[in-house]
């Protein structure tokens, strides 16, 4: 006859622990002072080491969404909360705090022209106190991931604009931040250059990091695997939950690396960085 179970005993077999949320927007609303609403009632959650990719014509609130995220913005009602933290609560150096806490990709890049590629990215570092040993220890592998390593030198007038936008993108990261917001950062670059840095953000999203990507571009959107909303009239609209890869996928990436990241050191963004971004 068969022992009992204890019943307190936790099964080996038990589901995993689901990751803990990151972003969670409870009935925001942005009305800006020509009294037109800019986000309608949005309800959003998205936990530590989603993807999501919102879409949607320029002027439609995209990038008032990212800056509710950062702190940029401030609701006019409803919560915004990241890590748990409620955003619109947060002033001064508190603020200042909480955005060390979060990578931003711009489209227009917004390098230091004068500024080598290496120093631009360790502007970030330097701009928060960090020790030069630790800086050093964090921009090489930074560098390396999103492939300028060889460009550390150049100065950004010598780049193209897909190598500006991975600079952008080695600066967001170099601090290994757990969420990264990427506003419309393919927007000036062509298809093969655009979707490098897609894949790009995709193996970012790989090592742990949540990712948010903003796009007017439907098309690049879907040939990712990932989930996708649409704002529309102030409210986002579930177009696609996550999927597998689209047929024809690799053919349409053709060109573009299909590589996964650099497993170099643990130090900086690499190997185990995972652990690191949460």
């Amino acid at each position: 006859m068969p022992l009992l179970s204890n019943p307190n005993r936790v099964s080996s077999r038990s589901a995993p622990t689901r990751p803990p949320v990151m972003v969670q927007l409870k009935a925001v609303s942005k009305v800006y002072s020509n009294r037109i609403p800019c986000l309608k009632h949005v309800n959003l959650t998205l936990r530590r080491g989603d993807f999501l990719f919102v879409i949607g014509p320029s002027g439609t609130g995209k990038s008032t969404l990212l800056k509710l995220l950062y702190g940029a913005e401030q609701a006019t009602t409803g919560q915004v909360k990241v890590a748990g933290v409620d955003v619109g609560a947060l002033r001064g150096d508190r603020l200042a705090k909480f955005r060390r806490k979060v990578g931003i990709v711009f489209q227009d890049y917004k390098l230091i022209p004068n500024r080598t590629v290496a120093d631009n990215v360790a502007f970030v570092l330097q701009a928060q106190g960090r020790r030069q040993r630790e800086i050093q220890r964090r921009l090489l592998p930074t560098l390396k991931m999103v492939g300028l390593d060889h460009r550390a030198e150049a100065l950004p007038s010598q780049l193209s604009g897909g190598e500006q936008q991975r600079v952008s993108i080695a600066r967001a990261i170099v601090s290994t931040p757990p969420l990264l917001l990427a506003d419309e950062p393919t927007g000036n670059l062509d298809f093969e250059n655009a979707t490098q840095i897609l894949r790009t953000l995709q193996n970012l999203n790989g090592y742990g990091a949540t990712v948010i990507v903003t796009t007017h571009d439907r098309q690049l959107a879907m040939l990712s695997s990932q989930p996708v909303m649409e704002l529309r009239q102030g409210q986002l609209q579930p177009l696609r939950g996550p999927t597998t890869h689209p047929p024809g996928y690799e053919q349409n990436l053709s060109g573009v690396a299909n590589t996964p990241p650099s497993r170099t050191n643990s130090q900086g963004l690499s190997a185990n960085t995972a652990k690191t971004l949460g």
